[in-house]
């Protein structure tokens, strides 16, 4: 198997298909990558697995909501 020198970016299956994505995923040896869909040359969010996890455990359990304080 050729490993990728580059990190296969992804948009979330949440992000609107209008072109308002906010952000888009890379996995990695270490975790995740996360940067603005927007500006793919800008800076770039390494994540290790354990935050990662927690995040997206987070996300699916409904304690990540979008305005919630």
């Amino acid at each position: 198997m050729a490993v990728r020198s580059e990190p296969h970016w992804f948009k979330s299956s949440y992000s609107g298909g209008s072109g308002t994505e906010c952000v888009e995923c890379a996995h990695s040896v270490d975790g995740a990558l996360v940067r603005d869909s927007k500006v793919s040359g800008g800076p770039v969010v390494a994540v290790r697995v354990p935050a990662w996890r927690a995040f997206v455990r987070g996300l699916a359990g409904g304690a990540l909501v979008s305005g919630s304080s």
